[in-house]
């Protein structure tokens, strides 16, 4: 194979133009697919993360069984009471994986500022339980004034662009109202704590967060809709929900849960997207690898008839000259991925010491663009390529 390997350098050192020009073409493609992979790869986490710690859904809600078919139409008999809010919190945070497990409820109402009204979507939230699942995210979306407190019930958070259209600042009053589980209006005061932007066009204008507490009193109730479960490792997600159900049901509690893929509005269709665009890109590196590599050998048999006439009269046989040729091309695309790396490595590193700035489709203010060095896609994509080009070599040696 050692023979065979050497002439096959020989061979591609022969033309060292044509050799070099399909060994940049692989390189760049290379470049470009590990590149946006590495980019999807980062959005992909970052998607993640505004699910679990930003739209604060961690990464399992458990709500009563049925809640999600009718829990709008009849909520009070689709949320958990509060001594089956506290039996399940302590269920759940007996698994040594759970961070945290705590109740929510969202309220759907009415707030003016005494002169103008619009509707909200307020999530009640436990402020000490609500700042473990935010995380670092806070840093990234600060609260303008102060956020939630366990002490003041009836402060609240209001979105950017409600808190414009209604002129309620931080410190101001206000009222809000909405229809108590029995079906009643009820309308309490409440002041504004901070100000702070949902990351997202779609609801800077309709969302709040309330204390929990204050949430129940609006409602006029002790119950809770949903507990919301973060887990230290979000790979764990799966199996923690089927180890929770079997749990939950063995404690006589008919429940259902979902994770965060499922309740996040964006992660899917833009995870489907992304797919998508890779797919595309992929498919148009393909193509010019493949016939790059296919010309490139397909001239170098017309110039070597006379070897391969000779070769085939020395008594090889025609499988021995496909698999020269393969090498040939195997050789260009290892070479090519080499490249490639290279190229990927510097474009890597200049996008991580001077990251561009963009706003992505949906969102309300500008992020940071990052791409992941994933090791492993690089030496996936380099035995393809190495593949491709072996294929690609083939195809004209056959003929």
């Amino acid at each position: 194979m050692m023979k065979w390997t050497k002439l096959a350098f020989r061979n591609i050192l022969r033309n060292r133009r044509r050799s070099f020009v399909t060994i940049i073409a692989v390189g760049v493609g290379f470049a470009a697919i590990s590149l946006y992979y590495g980019y999807i790869h980062n959005v992909y986490n970052g998607l993640r993360i505004i699910a679990v710690r930003g739209e604060g859904l961690g990464n399992l809600r458990i709500n009563m069984a049925g809640w999600q078919e009718k829990g709008k139409l009849e909520p009070e008999k689709y949320m958990f009471s509060g001594e089956d809010t506290q039996k399940i919190i302590k269920l759940v945070t007996e698994e040594k994986d759970v961070i945290l497990a705590t109740p929510q409820i969202q309220v759907t109402g009415i707030v003016t500022n005494g002169r103008v009204s619009t509707v909200f979507i307020a999530q009640g939230v436990v402020p000490k339980d609500d700042k473990i699942i935010k995380g670092r995210w806070i840093e990234y979306l600060p609260v303008v004034g102060q956020p939630l407190s366990d002490e003041k019930r009836y402060g609240v958070e209001i979105a950017k662009d409600l808190s414009k259209y209604l002129d309620l600042t931080a410190g101001k009053d206000g009222v809000v109202m909405a229809p108590t589980i029995s079906g009643q209006m009820n309308a309490l005061d409440v002041q504004i704590n901070g100000v702070y932007d949902t990351g997202n066009d779609f609801s800077n204008d309709k969302f709040m967060r309330f204390n929990y507490y204050y949430a129940q009193s609006l409602l006029d109730t002790q119950s809770a809709e949903r507990i919301v479960v973060l887990l230290k490792d979000w790979e764990e997600t799966e199996s923690m929900r089927t180890l929770l159900l079997k749990k939950l049901k063995a404690a006589g509690i008919n429940c259902e849960i979902r994770t965060w893929k499922e309740l996040s509005l964006s992660f899917s269709k833009q995870k489907a997207f992304l797919d998508t665009m890779f797919m595309f890109l992929f498919s148009i590196v393909l193509v010019i690898v493949l016939m790059t590599t296919v010309n490139t050998m397909g001239m170098a048999i017309l110039e070597r008839t006379r070897e391969i006439g000779t070769l085939r009269a020395l008594g090889l046989k025609r499988r021995g000259i496909s698999v020269l040729f393969a090498l040939e091309g195997a050789i260009l695309g290892f070479f090519g991925s080499l490249t490639g790396i290279v190229l990927h490595t510097i474009a890597w590193t200049i996008i991580k010491v001077y990251p561009p700035r963009y706003i992505p489709p949906g969102f309300s203010s500008p992020v940071r663009m990052f791409v992941d060095m994933v090791p492993l896609m690089l030496v996936v994509l380099l035995l393809s390529m190495v593949l491709l080009s072996m294929i690609a070599a083939i195809i004209p040696a056959r003929r």
